[in-house]
């Protein structure tokens, strides 16, 4: 996922903004960030939504308890 597309996300749910939790990632050869795992945390709805392989799992879920 390319940090571009971060500044556009919001939840799916509450339509809130989501915070990036990097794991791993690398530099495009345009000086881009591209995070390759990581986390998207909504701190309103207080749910996660994975990033794997570079793309970011978005669909609704519950939150965890």
């Amino acid at each position: 996922m390319r940090m571009s597309t971060y500044d556009i996300l919001c939840c799916p749910v509450c339509k809130g903004s989501l915070t990036l939790e990097v794991e791993k990632k690398e530099i495009l050869d345009s000086g881009e960030e591209d995070i390759i795992e990581g986390r998207l945390k909504c701190e309103r709805c207080m749910v996660d939504y994975p990033i794997s392989e570079g793309i970011p799992d978005l669909l609704p879920r519950e939150k965890e308890e």
